[in-house]
């Protein structure tokens, strides 16, 4: 299987920076893994949007986008469930 390279938009690295060690920990492996596996069992395709899907973490959702013609994922947003989907391209 084709590895793919993991990237994060300037305002993802900033909300991941901003959670506490212990969320991060656990949130940084599952986004490795994307690396991986960019479907992984649990997650879904967000409606409206042909890139943008999401993985489920505790309360935080990682957002992300799969370019498969460059073998890319890019993470858009790891944020609370409470405001995951908000202001979202």
């Amino acid at each position: 299987m084709a590895k793919y390279k993991v990237t994060f938009t300037r305002s993802a690295r900033k909300e991941l920076e901003a959670l506490a060690d212990n969320i991060v920990n656990v949130i940084f492996p599952k986004i490795e893994n994307l690396s991986l596996a960019p479907r992984p069992v649990g997650c879904r395709k967000l409606v409206g949007n042909k890139f943008l899907w999401r993985i489920r973490s505790g309360n935080y959702r990682i957002i992300y986008a799969i370019h498969d013609d460059i073998k890319t994922v890019d993470i858009i947003a790891v944020r609370d469930r409470k405001e995951a989907y908000q202001q979202l391209k």
